[in-house]
């Protein structure tokens, strides 16, 4: 936790130079791990699309991917962060709900556009809905999950 004098303006305008830098940092680190984690998620989906089929294979990437990425996280990008187990519990199943039901839905009408899409056209399709869900992701594992909170002292 980080106290802050409302009183002294110098204080107040450090922490918020702080808490700016800290986000440029965690922005980045999201983006690499964000990176890395896509990578992976297409490299499982297309190692077990043959035997477990388009849906099937998707579970399995995204299960693997949302338990590693929110690790990385809480070990790297919001280090020190004193976050409750339960919550980071809590959001890693919402992760693999939101990601498993997005990509399930674009799997299901990806196949009512094309009847037979290749396996690569299926991953290309469960990249673009992982992107469209991973600002939402940064911004409530920042504000929410791994939040550091200012204590303002008059």
């Amino acid at each position: 936790m980080t106290t802050v004098n409302a009183s002294a303006g110098g204080h107040l305008l450090a922490v918020l130079a702080r808490l700016r830098h800290e986000f440029g940092r965690h922005a980045l680190l999201y983006l690499v791990a964000g990176a890395v984690s896509t990578v992976l998620q297409v490299l499982v989906y297309l190692a077990v699309r043959g035997p477990l089929g388009a849906q099937g294979a998707n579970l399995v990437a995204i299960g693997l991917t949302t338990i590693l990425n929110t690790e990385f996280h809480r070990l790297v990008t919001f280090a020190g962060s004193t976050t409750p187990p339960a919550r980071r519990h809590l959001q890693t199943v919402l992760t693999f709900g939101y990601y498993a039901g997005a990509g399930s839905a674009a799997l299901v009408l990806l196949h009512a556009l094309d009847a037979s899409p290749s396996p690569e056209l299926e991953a290309t399709v469960l990249v673009a809905t992982s992107l469209a869900g991973g600002i939402c992701r940064f911004l409530l594992l920042r504000s929410w999950v791994f939040a550091r909170r200012v204590k303002m002292i008059r």
